[in-house]
């Protein structure tokens, strides 16, 4: 197995296996190089001399310019390459549809589901006890605690099909226009988690006195109360302790019919995947992100739809999502979205690259350039179908697009409340994380990571680093994880409690 791995023959640099000591040698399409100093596994080492002010090439495309020059076998990284003077770095091609191809052939798998009676098909069998304000959370949560193993082991005994009750708050709801962007966000951020199929039912509970308040979320919503969404304020009801109670006894009535299911086969069309990566590394746009995207991809041919977001995490290299967008209509949205990004930023003094992350640097990242290029691989190879805005319900099946911050938990929540009924999250540094009411997959870019926190992680992708599985063997592996999971095998995340915290709308908009 070769120190480095190279992964086009015009890329400008090579990317280390190991730590690589300076006097070794690696070999590369362009010969061999001599290494210079100490260069940190996944990092890139320089495969020829770059001239100061050249673009710098890898995936064969650009991630940079180098801002001094660079000999063969040197550390490229933050101390000699950057996105350019403009921080835009290069005019990219953001031609439509060029890369659109046939639909792939039908295939048919399945996975042990919840069918609920509308039809929609559930991963879990959760009941949510919502806040409409950061007012209420404490009394949700004091709600859910009630039905908690952990504070109360026995009240759950008889519900052996109920997978838990879950508090999910927030910090937000009041303090904001109640006809502004924020609000009509969270409106639809609740109203997505409300509709949620792996929600047997759901209890909202609210103070009374905030700007988003219940009755108007549930008319605009198009929502009615019934057997399995019940509302009720804090201020009505009389108080904590009385609202406590009462909340404790909706959910003792709903809970018979929640335990009433029982998982049957269902075609993976049923199947919505949101996609993360979150503590990313040199490494990530190599294994799991691709082996993700083939995954996709195999789940796009049996039906299904996965979920790409992350929009300041696709920037840079937008133009290979657009070429594969169906339509004009579809391409131009996501480019629309991509420039009020870009005016968001300017406008909170801020700029688009402002990743990667520390943490994502010492992994081997140097500018939103790369790091965008290897988390596109996560999309898989097929046509982008639909562009979503943050929380809106994803009804096209195939591959698409929803906008969202790169902030792990506010992403996945959009994309939950849009529908996604599982969560594949790769990740490179080793990000704690998982989402109720959906499962959460966690892969390992990387061996060393699987070795030091394997209590969180599901599938190793390191592998594919290793020499030891081809990209095409851990998509397989991902894809069949994802029916596994689906039908009810807890997830590592699961199993330590994960997701109710992990619940973050997106809050836009002044706090007033």
């Amino acid at each position: 197995m070769q120190a480095v791995i190279e992964l086009h023959p015009a890329d400008d640099v090579v990317i280390a296996r190991q730590q690589m000591l300076g006097g070794s040698t690696v070999n590369s399409s362009r010969g061999s190089i001599a290494v210079r100093g100490l260069i940190p596994p996944g990092h890139k080492i320089a495969s020829h001399a770059i001239a100061a002010g050249s673009s710098v090439r890898r995936y064969n495309q650009i991630i940079g310019f180098a801002t001094k020059d660079i000999a063969p076998g040197e550390h490229v990284h933050t101390h000699n390459l950057d996105v350019g003077a403009d921080k835009g770095g290069f005019a990219r091609d953001h031609t439509i549809g060029s890369d659109v191809k046939p639909e792939p052939a039908r295939q048919h798998a399945t996975f042990q589901g919840i069918v609920r009676a509308d039809g929609r098909v559930a991963t879990r069998n959760y009941i949510g006890v919502l806040s409409s304000v950061n007012c209420s959370a404490t009394a949700a949560r004091a709600i859910a605690d009630h039905f908690s193993r952990r504070h109360n082991p026995q009240a759950m005994t008889a519900f052996p099909n109920v997978d838990g009750v879950v508090a999910l708050t927030h910090g937000s709801g009041c303090g904001m226009d109640s006809d502004g962007e924020g609000l009509q966000v969270l409106e639809r951020t609740l109203a997505g988690y409300a509709l949620h199929a792996n929600f047997a039912a759901v209890v909202v509970v609210g103070l009374g006195c905030e700007s988003n308040q219940i009755q108007t979320w549930l008319s605009k919503s198009g929502l009615n109360e019934d057997g399995q969404l019940r509302t009720f304020n804090i201020q009505d009801t009389g108080g904590t302790a009385k609202t406590v109670e009462h909340g404790i006894e909706v959910i003792k009535q709903m809970l018979m019919q929640a335990n009433d299911v029982k998982r049957v086969p269902c075609s993976a069309e049923h199947l919505i995947v949101g996609l993360q990566c979150g503590g990313s590394d040199g490494y990530s746009g190599i294994s799991a992100n691709p082996a993700l995207g083939r995954a996709v991809d195999i789940l796009v041919a049996h039906g299904g739809t996965a979920i790409l977001s992350e929009t300041p995490e696709i920037y840079g290299a937008e133009h290979l999502l657009t070429r594969r967008a169906v339509s004009p209509e579809v391409g131009e949205k996501l480019l629309s979205r991509i420039k009020w990004w870009e005016h968001y930023t300017s406008i909170n003094n801020g700029e688009m690259n402002n990743n990667p992350s520390p943490g994502n640097k010492a992994g081997g990242l140097t500018t939103i350039l790369e790091k965008s290029l290897g988390a596109v691989a996560k999309g898989g190879t097929t046509n982008l179908q639909a562009v979503y805005e943050y929380a809106q319900p994803v009804k096209a099946h195939g591959f698409v697009y929803m906008d969202t911050p790169g902030y792990d938990p506010v992403s996945a929540t959009g994309q939950v409340a849009g529908g996604a009924n599982l969560i594949c999250f790769t990740t490179g540094r080793g990000s704690a994380y998982g989402c109720a009411p959906s499962p959460s997959l966690k892969l390992s870019t990387n061996t060393a990571l699987w070795q030091r926190q394997s209590e969180d992680m599901d599938i190793n992708c390191g592998e594919i680093i290793d020499g030891t599985a081809t990209v095409d063997e851990m998509g397989e592996r991902i894809f069949r994880a994802m029916l596994a999971y689906a039908s009810g095998a807890p997830t590592k995340s699961e199993s330590h409690g994960y997701g109710q915290n992990e619940f973050v709308p997106w809050q836009l908009g002044a706090v007033m």
